[in-house]
């Protein structure tokens, strides 16, 4: 039996679905029209074996697999746009760009980008600082730094122009063998049934009581810490449940144990990465090259871009 071809179409449409959230999102930004987009999923999955999204009231929701090929859409989509650059770097440009991050995105979002800056751009330095958002938010307006790579959703300050990325979709963390997984839909009542681990770091338990205080129930915390990778251990070890994004999660603890995810029935708000900085300012040089790159990757429309 003949196989696809697996073509950079399929990424292309696959990764802007899967970022976005919705075949429509996705049609609309990359000009074509659905028909085009779910075809070529489909296409995608057949060729893959597995089921990449599950389809549900609230647009397209990734699947263990689909988390899976979404990581190496990234890095194949980087791979083509780089091979497609006249040569392997740019050593034309030179500049200095310091850039603040939170702890999570410099944890999990960052590093393999700077390293692919630093090869494309060998003579841009990049001064980076870690710290949190109200620290950001306020170097970003006193231009002490240029830019910021940010948990968006969590940006309030009307000083800041933010520009998303990538949308982390939240689920529910569970042990191996947890009643749980065998329901047909989960929601927060039954949440709130058992003892949660609440994440502190980058805000992240204010953003998951805002989700909560929607709801008519609160989580019973037993634990509230500062560590991601406490949660996955607590966690994988039955010792408590917890609700975080598809950015953080590893399917093992440290420990070697199984953490399993369940996709919430009620709907809870992904954790928004992207950049950003002081409204008004005029982009140098070397901020239109890091606004651009991440642009290319994560494939935001070109109407975005500075002219």
């Amino acid at each position: 039996m003949s196989r696809m071809s697996l073509n950079f179409r399929h990424v292309k449409y696959f990764v802007a679905t899967a970022t976005l959230g919705q075949v429509s999102r996705a049609a609309k930004e990359l000009s074509i029209s659905q028909s085009a987009i779910t075809a070529a999923i489909k296409e995608l999955e057949a060729e893959t074996g597995s089921r990449l999204f599950d389809r549900t009231a609230h647009g397209m929701e990734l699947t263990d697999a689909g988390r899976r090929f979404l990581a190496a859409g990234y890095r194949i989509l980087a791979s083509i746009e780089e091979a497609l650059q006249p040569g392997t770097a740019d050593d034309a440009f030179s500049g200095t760009l310091s850039v603040a991050a939170s702890y999570t995105v410099l944890g999990y979002f960052l590093p393999q980008h700077l390293e692919r800056l630093e090869r494309r751009y060998p003579n841009l330095r990049i001064q980076l600082y870690e710290l949190s958002r109200e620290m950001i938010e306020d170097g970003l307006v006193t231009n002490r730094f240029d830019m910021a790579v940010v948990l968006t959703s969590n940006v309030n300050n009307p000083e800041l122009v933010t520009e998303t990325l990538m949308s982390s979709q939240r689920r529910l963390w569970l042990p191996a063998g947890h009643p749980l997984l065998g329901r047909d839909r989960v929601r927060f009542g039954d949440i709130a049934e058992e003892p949660y681990i609440m994440l502190t770091v980058d805000e992240a338990a204010h953003s998951a009581l805002k989700y909560w205080n929607r709801t008519q129930h609160q989580p019973n915390i037993r634990l509230r810490t500062s560590s991601i990778e406490a949660v996955r251990s607590i966690v994988a070890n039955g010792q408590g449940i917890s609700i975080l994004s598809d950015m953080v999660y590893r399917p093992w603890s440290l420990e070697g144990k199984r953490i399993e995810t369940v996709v919430m029935a009620e709907e809870v708000p992904p954790m928004n990465v992207g950049l950003a900085w002081r409204q008004g300012v005029d982009l140098s040089p070397a901020m239109r090259l890091f606004r651009g790159y991440f642009a290319e990757v994560y494939q935001t429309p070109q109407s975005m871009l500075p002219r």
